[in-house]
């Protein structure tokens, strides 16, 4: 009962500790937790600075040309393919 009055009845406070309880708790799952958030991090900051440059800024000086752009490439119909 004394948990519950430090902690709230509201549904929403009842499941955040829960899982928060959960996590405290944890001893591998930390770990494996840390693991995928150093994964996240190589993926979405690190390969996107190599692999993905921005060719809409580098090629095209304001925004009407660069939504032109895009604009045609995706209304395009590729060479030998019929649209549907």
């Amino acid at each position: 009962m004394e948990n519950e009055k430090l902690r709230g009845s509201h549904v929403i406070s009842r499941i955040f500790y829960f899982y928060l309880d959960g996590f405290r708790s944890m001893t591998t799952g930390k770990t494996l937790w840390a693991i995928i958030l150093i994964k996240l991090f190589i993926i979405f900051f690190i390969l996107k600075l190599f692999f993905f440059p921005d060719f809409l800024n580098t090629r095209y000086d304001n925004d009407d040309e660069r939504a032109a752009h895009v604009a045609e490439e995706l209304t395009s119909v590729p060479t030998g393919q019929t649209p549907f």
